[in-house]
Protein backbone atom coordinates (compact mmCIF):
# COMPACT_ATOMS: atom_id res chain seq x y z
CA UNK A 1 0.00 0.00 0.00
CA UNK A 2 0.95 3.27 -0.92
CA UNK A 3 0.56 6.13 1.79
CA UNK A 4 2.82 8.78 -0.46
CA UNK A 5 1.00 11.37 -2.44
CA UNK A 6 2.40 10.89 -6.54
CA UNK A 7 1.24 12.92 -9.19
CA UNK A 8 -1.14 10.46 -11.63
CA UNK A 9 -0.16 7.51 -9.56
CA UNK A 10 -3.46 5.73 -9.92
CA UNK A 11 -3.16 6.02 -14.01
CA UNK A 12 0.62 4.72 -13.23
CA UNK A 13 -0.61 1.80 -11.58
CA UNK A 14 -3.43 0.74 -14.06
CA UNK A 15 -0.50 1.06 -17.12
CA UNK A 16 0.89 -1.26 -14.82
CA UNK A 17 -1.51 -3.54 -14.08
CA UNK A 18 -2.80 -3.96 -17.57
CA UNK A 19 0.41 -4.64 -19.48
CA UNK A 20 1.44 -7.16 -16.90
CA UNK A 21 -1.60 -8.97 -17.19
CA UNK A 22 -2.75 -8.21 -21.17
CA UNK A 23 -0.07 -7.07 -22.42
CA UNK A 24 -1.78 -4.17 -23.68
CA UNK A 25 0.76 -1.33 -25.68
CA UNK A 26 2.33 1.31 -22.66
CA UNK A 27 2.81 3.78 -25.15
CA UNK A 28 -0.75 3.48 -26.70
CA UNK A 29 -2.11 3.50 -22.87
CA UNK A 30 0.52 6.55 -21.77
CA UNK A 31 -1.03 8.35 -25.22
CA UNK A 32 -4.83 8.04 -24.12
CA UNK A 33 -4.15 8.58 -20.18
CA UNK A 34 -2.33 11.36 -20.97
CA UNK A 35 0.83 11.03 -19.09
CA UNK A 36 4.23 11.13 -20.40
CA UNK A 37 5.92 7.56 -20.86
CA UNK A 38 9.00 8.75 -19.78
CA UNK A 39 7.07 9.76 -16.81
CA UNK A 40 5.91 6.51 -16.20
CA UNK A 41 9.02 4.61 -16.52
CA UNK A 42 10.81 6.95 -13.88
CA UNK A 43 7.70 6.11 -11.51
CA UNK A 44 7.90 2.50 -12.21
CA UNK A 45 11.88 2.09 -11.59
CA UNK A 46 11.59 4.69 -8.62
CA UNK A 47 13.13 4.13 -5.14
CA UNK A 48 10.50 4.35 -2.26
CA UNK A 49 11.27 6.97 0.16
CA UNK A 50 12.20 6.58 3.11
CA UNK A 51 9.46 8.45 4.55
CA UNK A 52 6.80 6.32 2.64
CA UNK A 53 8.97 3.11 3.57
CA UNK A 54 8.20 4.29 7.57
CA UNK A 55 4.42 5.10 6.78
CA UNK A 56 3.83 1.31 5.60
CA UNK A 57 5.51 -0.03 8.41
CA UNK A 58 3.44 2.40 10.46
CA UNK A 59 0.58 1.22 8.47
CA UNK A 60 1.61 -2.44 9.29
CA UNK A 61 1.38 -1.94 13.05
CA UNK A 62 -1.66 0.10 12.71
CA UNK A 63 -3.50 -3.03 11.26
CA UNK A 64 -2.03 -5.24 13.56
CA UNK A 65 -3.23 -3.32 17.03
CA UNK A 66 -6.51 -2.40 15.46
CA UNK A 67 -7.26 -6.04 14.63
CA UNK A 68 -5.78 -7.65 18.43
CA UNK A 69 -7.29 -5.10 20.36
CA UNK A 70 -10.47 -5.69 18.29
CA UNK A 71 -11.42 -2.11 17.06
CA UNK A 72 -10.87 -0.34 20.34
CA UNK A 73 -8.41 2.11 19.78
CA UNK A 74 -8.46 5.88 18.91
CA UNK A 75 -5.20 7.41 17.24
CA UNK A 76 -4.07 8.89 20.65
CA UNK A 77 -3.87 5.39 22.64
CA UNK A 78 -3.32 3.98 19.08
CA UNK A 79 -0.08 6.10 19.29
CA UNK A 80 0.82 5.51 22.66
CA UNK A 81 0.60 1.93 22.44
CA UNK A 82 2.39 1.52 19.33
CA UNK A 83 5.23 3.56 21.23
CA UNK A 84 4.69 2.06 24.03
CA UNK A 85 5.15 -1.91 23.01
CA UNK A 86 7.66 -1.34 19.73
CA UNK A 87 10.18 2.24 21.22
CA UNK A 88 8.75 4.24 19.04
CA UNK A 89 8.36 8.21 18.85
CA UNK A 90 5.65 8.30 15.86
CA UNK A 91 3.35 11.99 16.34
CA UNK A 92 -0.45 11.64 16.68
CA UNK A 93 -1.25 13.71 13.61
CA UNK A 94 1.17 11.12 11.55
CA UNK A 95 -0.65 8.25 13.21
CA UNK A 96 -4.32 9.76 12.55
CA UNK A 97 -3.58 10.71 8.80
CA UNK A 98 -2.67 7.03 8.19
CA UNK A 99 -5.20 5.75 10.24
CA UNK A 100 -7.77 7.66 7.98
CA UNK A 101 -6.39 6.37 4.96
CA UNK A 102 -6.85 3.02 6.13
CA UNK A 103 -10.15 3.83 7.60
CA UNK A 104 -9.50 2.75 10.65
CA UNK A 105 -11.60 4.22 13.61
CA UNK A 106 -12.46 3.27 17.66
CA UNK A 107 -15.85 2.65 17.65
CA UNK A 108 -18.03 4.97 20.21
CA UNK A 109 -20.74 3.48 22.62
CA UNK A 110 -22.93 5.90 24.40
CA UNK A 111 -24.21 4.84 27.58
CA UNK A 112 -28.37 6.38 29.03
CA UNK A 113 -28.85 7.80 32.28
CA UNK A 114 -31.30 6.87 34.24
CA UNK A 115 -32.10 8.67 38.03
CA UNK A 116 -34.10 7.63 41.09
CA UNK A 117 -35.29 10.07 43.43
CA UNK A 118 -33.75 9.90 47.09
CA UNK A 119 -35.46 11.15 50.01
CA UNK A 120 -33.27 14.07 50.98
CA UNK A 121 -32.57 12.69 55.03
CA UNK A 122 -31.77 9.17 53.40
CA UNK A 123 -28.25 11.17 51.79
CA UNK A 124 -25.10 12.18 53.01
CA UNK A 125 -22.51 15.01 52.07
CA UNK A 126 -20.59 15.31 48.59
CA UNK A 127 -17.44 15.15 50.37
CA UNK A 128 -15.99 14.06 47.18
CA UNK A 129 -16.53 17.78 45.48
CA UNK A 130 -15.01 15.91 41.81
CA UNK A 131 -12.08 16.13 43.38
CA UNK A 132 -10.60 13.05 41.45
CA UNK A 133 -6.55 13.00 42.83
CA UNK A 134 -5.18 10.60 45.39
CA UNK A 135 -2.07 10.56 47.15
CA UNK A 136 -1.85 6.76 47.45
CA UNK A 137 -4.11 3.95 47.45
CA UNK A 138 -6.46 3.08 49.51
CA UNK A 139 -7.27 7.25 50.05
CA UNK A 140 -10.51 7.68 47.56
CA UNK A 141 -12.58 4.71 46.92
CA UNK A 142 -15.86 5.16 43.75
CA UNK A 143 -18.68 2.77 43.38
CA UNK A 144 -21.07 2.05 41.16
CA UNK A 145 -23.73 -0.13 39.67
CA UNK A 146 -23.88 -1.00 35.69
CA UNK A 147 -26.23 -3.36 33.76
CA UNK A 148 -26.06 -5.32 30.46
CA UNK A 149 -28.53 -6.91 28.69
CA UNK A 150 -28.68 -10.76 28.23
CA UNK A 151 -28.79 -11.62 24.70
CA UNK A 152 -31.43 -13.55 23.07
CA UNK A 153 -33.35 -13.32 26.75
CA UNK A 154 -36.14 -10.74 26.60
CA UNK A 155 -35.82 -8.14 29.89
CA UNK A 156 -33.47 -10.29 31.09
CA UNK A 157 -29.85 -8.49 32.33
CA UNK A 158 -26.69 -8.90 34.10
CA UNK A 159 -25.66 -6.41 36.80
CA UNK A 160 -22.43 -5.13 37.82
CA UNK A 161 -20.74 -3.28 40.64
CA UNK A 162 -17.89 -2.80 41.43
CA UNK A 163 -15.18 -0.55 43.48
CA UNK A 164 -12.33 1.45 41.92
CA UNK A 165 -9.42 3.23 43.83
CA UNK A 166 -8.76 7.03 42.23
CA UNK A 167 -4.70 6.82 43.14
CA UNK A 168 -4.83 3.89 40.06
CA UNK A 169 -8.13 3.11 38.90
CA UNK A 170 -7.84 -0.25 39.72
CA UNK A 171 -10.94 -1.96 39.91
CA UNK A 172 -10.35 -3.62 43.38
CA UNK A 173 -13.78 -6.03 43.71
CA UNK A 174 -16.61 -6.14 41.69
CA UNK A 175 -19.45 -8.78 41.45
CA UNK A 176 -21.80 -10.08 38.79
CA UNK A 177 -25.61 -10.90 39.59
CA UNK A 178 -28.93 -11.12 38.02
CA UNK A 179 -30.31 -9.02 41.03
CA UNK A 180 -29.66 -5.17 41.42
CA UNK A 181 -30.23 -5.45 45.17
CA UNK A 182 -28.63 -4.85 48.68
CA UNK A 183 -26.74 -8.40 48.82
CA UNK A 184 -24.77 -6.99 45.28
CA UNK A 185 -23.85 -4.02 46.55
CA UNK A 186 -22.70 -5.31 50.05
CA UNK A 187 -20.80 -8.75 48.59
CA UNK A 188 -18.68 -5.91 46.87
CA UNK A 189 -17.90 -3.87 49.80
CA UNK A 190 -16.90 -6.93 51.77
CA UNK A 191 -14.63 -8.09 48.84
CA UNK A 192 -12.59 -5.06 49.04
CA UNK A 193 -12.40 -5.41 52.55
CA UNK A 194 -10.88 -8.69 52.18
CA UNK A 195 -7.98 -7.50 50.46
CA UNK A 196 -7.66 -4.37 51.61
CA UNK A 197 -8.49 -4.85 55.37
CA UNK A 198 -6.22 -2.01 56.41
CA UNK A 199 -8.51 0.60 54.16
CA UNK A 200 -10.48 3.50 55.56
CA UNK A 201 -10.92 5.44 52.73
CA UNK A 202 -13.24 7.97 51.29
CA UNK A 203 -16.20 6.21 49.54
CA UNK A 204 -17.83 7.89 47.22
CA UNK A 205 -20.86 6.41 45.34
CA UNK A 206 -24.49 8.01 43.87
CA UNK A 207 -27.74 7.88 45.50
CA UNK A 208 -28.55 4.52 44.46
CA UNK A 209 -31.02 2.51 47.06
CA UNK A 210 -28.45 0.32 48.18
CA UNK A 211 -26.24 2.97 48.98
CA UNK A 212 -29.07 4.95 50.77
CA UNK A 213 -29.45 1.43 52.69
CA UNK A 214 -29.29 2.25 56.22
CA UNK A 215 -27.35 -1.16 56.99
CA UNK A 216 -24.74 -0.13 54.10
CA UNK A 217 -24.00 3.09 55.80
CA UNK A 218 -23.54 1.19 59.69
CA UNK A 219 -21.25 -1.29 57.51
CA UNK A 220 -19.30 1.81 56.63
CA UNK A 221 -19.43 3.02 60.08
CA UNK A 222 -18.08 0.10 61.39
CA UNK A 223 -14.84 0.33 59.53
CA UNK A 224 -14.22 4.13 60.18
CA UNK A 225 -15.01 4.98 56.49
CA UNK A 226 -16.50 8.43 55.37
CA UNK A 227 -19.55 8.05 53.30
CA UNK A 228 -19.73 10.52 50.07
CA UNK A 229 -22.48 11.07 47.66
CA UNK A 230 -23.33 12.60 44.12
CA UNK A 231 -25.39 15.29 43.70
CA UNK A 232 -28.99 14.47 42.16
CA UNK A 233 -28.51 14.57 38.16
CA UNK A 234 -24.31 14.77 38.60
CA UNK A 235 -23.02 11.99 37.15
CA UNK A 236 -19.79 14.33 36.56
CA UNK A 237 -20.11 13.70 40.47
CA UNK A 238 -18.66 9.94 40.27
CA UNK A 239 -16.88 10.76 36.88
CA UNK A 240 -14.19 8.05 37.12
CA UNK A 241 -16.63 4.75 37.33
CA UNK A 242 -19.09 6.70 34.86
CA UNK A 243 -15.88 6.83 32.46
CA UNK A 244 -15.00 2.90 33.48
CA UNK A 245 -18.66 1.89 32.19
CA UNK A 246 -17.86 3.53 29.48
CA UNK A 247 -14.89 2.12 28.28
CA UNK A 248 -16.28 -1.15 29.25
CA UNK A 249 -19.31 -1.30 26.91
CA UNK A 250 -17.39 0.55 24.38
CA UNK A 251 -14.68 -2.06 24.43
CA UNK A 252 -15.99 -5.22 25.76
CA UNK A 253 -18.56 -5.92 22.92
CA UNK A 254 -16.11 -5.41 20.33
CA UNK A 255 -13.76 -7.72 21.70
CA UNK A 256 -15.18 -10.72 22.95
CA UNK A 257 -17.82 -12.75 21.13
CA UNK A 258 -21.10 -12.98 23.30
CA UNK A 259 -23.96 -14.57 22.25
CA UNK A 260 -25.45 -16.04 25.96
CA UNK A 261 -25.08 -15.26 29.55
CA UNK A 262 -22.41 -17.44 30.04
CA UNK A 263 -20.23 -15.39 27.35
CA UNK A 264 -21.46 -12.44 28.95
CA UNK A 265 -20.16 -13.28 32.11
CA UNK A 266 -17.12 -14.57 30.99
CA UNK A 267 -16.15 -11.25 28.49
CA UNK A 268 -17.11 -9.12 31.74
CA UNK A 269 -14.28 -10.54 33.89
CA UNK A 270 -12.07 -11.05 31.25
CA UNK A 271 -12.30 -7.65 30.14
CA UNK A 272 -11.77 -6.45 33.44
CA UNK A 273 -8.88 -8.60 33.78
CA UNK A 274 -7.53 -6.96 30.70
CA UNK A 275 -8.30 -3.51 31.95
CA UNK A 276 -6.17 -4.35 34.89
CA UNK A 277 -3.69 -5.87 33.83
CA UNK A 278 -2.96 -5.40 30.10
CA UNK A 279 -3.76 -2.00 28.80
CA UNK A 280 -1.49 0.54 29.22
CA UNK A 281 -2.65 3.87 30.26
CA UNK A 282 -1.73 7.45 28.93
CA UNK A 283 -2.17 9.01 32.66
CA UNK A 284 0.56 6.82 34.10
CA UNK A 285 3.01 6.81 31.45
CA UNK A 286 2.00 3.81 29.15
CA UNK A 287 1.59 1.62 32.85
CA UNK A 288 -1.13 -0.56 33.29
CA UNK A 289 -3.57 -0.01 36.64
CA UNK A 290 -2.31 -3.43 38.23
CA UNK A 291 1.58 -2.04 37.57
CA UNK A 292 1.00 1.31 39.39
CA UNK A 293 -0.54 0.24 42.07
CA UNK A 294 1.97 -2.73 42.65
CA UNK A 295 4.71 -0.14 42.45
CA UNK A 296 2.86 2.05 44.94
CA UNK A 297 2.12 -0.66 47.51
CA UNK A 298 6.02 -1.91 47.73
CA UNK A 299 7.30 2.03 48.31
CA UNK A 300 7.12 3.46 51.69
CA UNK A 301 6.15 7.06 49.88
CA UNK A 302 3.90 6.26 46.51
CA UNK A 303 4.53 8.40 43.80
CA UNK A 304 2.71 11.35 43.67
CA UNK A 305 1.05 11.27 39.92
CA UNK A 306 0.65 14.43 37.44
CA UNK A 307 -2.77 15.79 37.28
CA UNK A 308 -2.12 16.00 34.03
CA UNK A 309 -2.04 12.50 33.78
CA UNK A 310 -5.18 11.61 35.49
CA UNK A 311 -7.64 13.99 33.59
CA UNK A 312 -10.64 12.36 32.49
CA UNK A 313 -10.69 10.88 28.91
CA UNK A 314 -12.85 12.38 26.30
CA UNK A 315 -15.56 10.28 24.66
CA UNK A 316 -14.02 9.59 21.52
CA UNK A 317 -10.90 8.42 23.51
CA UNK A 318 -12.80 6.36 25.64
Amino acid sequence: MRLGKVRHESKYLAIEYFHTEKNWSIGWMCKHLEVARAAYYKWLHRETPEDEMENIKLAELIKEYDERFSHILGYRRMTSWINHFNQTKYSKNRVHRIMKKLGIHSVIRKKKKKYLAIKPEETVENILQRDFYATEPNQKWVTDVTEFKIPGERNKKLYLSAILDLYDRYPIAFVISKRNDNRLVFKTFDKALHENPNAKPVLHSDRGFQYTNRAFRTKLEDHKMKHSMSRVGHCIDNGPIEGFWGIIKSEMYQMYEITDESSLRFAIKDYIRFYSEERPQDRYCCKTPLEVRQEALKSDIPVELSLIHISEPTRQEA
